[in-house]
């Protein structure tokens, strides 16, 4: 058995997705099953069982001689939440249970950390050092959910034989129609354009940035599925590892692929960063990615040009 956690999400159910691509049959998909908004994410996707996000860590009990591999990419991801304790439940004990399973019955892991944790970038975007996680300071609870949880990894003396904690990057692509304000600016681009004919984005207010210019790591989901897989097939090398593509884009870069991509003619104006996240926003994230490559993954990453023409002519424009 394969399982996936949050398989009912975004990159969860684009992972069921690749893996029943690529041959894989026995598949588990685990997640809160009460939102109907997300039913449609695994309606082409065979599975062998559905579990209970809250009844997962007694079902890895009472299955674990026939589980292969853990994929934990459930999470609450709303960087707007700003409950601590609704990130302690989600993203840090209930984190900690399957990893402790997957160290009692040596069942390989991977888990979806974030580029969140590296705050406002001033110690940069590296993955090598484990003990820079320890120095970090997330700008909202979200990332430091995902820090608190790399910290505690990086810190266990039982550990799953193999276990690597993905930092994802800034990611776009099918599947993510439930996610509202935090689906990507992808997405929200493309609906803006279609229902309005222009794309609204943010404007700085750092004398150092331009209007549009701020510069994130696009990461394309596809990509993200590949090196889940290649972990999963090597499961060598244990640790944490940046996703993301590796160039950081600006938002003006992705608005006009956007366009480019429906066939319609530029219209960009600009607002002001919403008051409630201004002071937390983030203006250049890149994910160093030779880690990752030093490992052994050699396959290209989409370019932003190439994912947002694959998303929006191949899903979002059907």
């Amino acid at each position: 058995m394969i399982i996936v956690t949050g398989a009912a999400g975004f990159i969860g159910s684009r992972l069921l997705h690749a893996l029943q691509e690529r041959g894989y049959t026995d598949l588990v998909a685990v997640d809160d099953f009460s939102r109907a908004d997300k039913a449609r994410n695994l309606e082409h996707i065979t599975l062998s069982h559905r579990v209970e996000r809250k009844a997962f860590p007694a079902w890895i009990e009472a299955n674990e001689q026939l589980i292969q591999f853990i994929f934990h990419l459930g999470a609450r991801t709303d960087t707007t939440e700003f409950d601590k304790a609704v990130f302690d439940e989600l993203n840090v004990r209930s984190s900690q249970a399957i990893w402790e399973r997957c160290a009692e019955y040596a069942i390989p892991l991977v888990y979806a950390s974030s580029a969140a944790t590296y705050g406002d970038g001033a110690l940069g975007y590296g993955d090598t050092d484990d003990t820079l996680p320890f120095r970090l300071k997330p700008l909202n609870p979200y990332g430091e959910s995902k820090n608190d949880f790399d910290k505690w990894a990086l810190g266990q003396e039982r550990k799953p034989f193999f276990w690597a904690g993905l930092k994802f990057f800034n990611v776009y692509g099918p599947n993510e129609y439930h996610k509202g304000r935090m689906a990507s600016v992808v997405f929200h681009a493309f609906n803006q354009i279609r229902d309005t004919g222009g794309m609204k984005l943010f404007r700085s207010h750092r004398p150092d940035y331009k209007d549009g210019e701020q510069l994130r790591d696009f990461v394309y989901v596809k990509d993200v599925c590949d090196v889940c897989i290649f972990l999963m097939e090597h499961r060598k090398h244990s640790g944490l590892y940046n996703l993301g593509s590796g160039k950081a884009r600006t938002f003006l870069d992705l608005a006009r692929n956007v366009f480019r991509a429906m066939g319609r003619p530029e219209q960009i104006t600009f607002i002001d960063t919403p008051a409630d996240i201004r002071d937390k926003y983030q203006y250049f994230t890149e994910a160093a990615m030779g880690k990752l490559r030093g490992i052994g993954y050699d396959k290209p990453f989409h370019t932003l040009e190439e994912g947002i023409a694959d998303y929006v002519k191949g899903y979002l424009m059907r």
